[in-house]
């Protein structure tokens, strides 16, 4: 079992950056397939960007694809995602999930984070 805590979300003008991170507790870190996903105000939980157990394979939705980057540092149980040219479209709550294999759907994940808020002002 792991437990996620995500952190780095904010205001921030479009246009602009946040990395956001997600601390995991456990020793097992690494056999953890990490996932980010995102929700907006009254629609679907959306897959933004997910990352191998090694680090080695990133994948992501065509919305971000350019503009954000996953990554993963297994010593210290953390997986970032680091956000650039940030559109007010953008805005949703964001989460991090894991899970021993690799999906593009939310109802695949077992774990999952509370959440952080990033708002991209126009």
């Amino acid at each position: 079992q792991v437990q996620l805590v995500e952190s780095g979300g904010g205001l921030v003008q479009a246009g602009g950056s946040l990395r956001l991170s997600c601390a995991a507790s456990g020793r097992t870190f690494s056999r953890y397939v990490m996932g980010w996903f995102r929700q907006a105000p009254e629609k679907e939980r959306e897959f933004v960007a997910a990352i191998s157990r090694s680090g080695g394979d990133t994948y992501y939705a065509d919305s971000v694809k350019g503009r954000f980057t996953v990554s993963r540092d297994n010593a210290k149980n953390t997986v970032y995602l680091q956000m650039n040219s940030l559109k007010p479209e953008d805005t949703a709550v964001y989460y991090c999930a894991a899970d021993p294999r690799h999906s593009y759907y939310s109802y695949d994940y077992n774990y999952w984070g509370q959440g952080t808020q990033v708002t991209v002002s126009s």
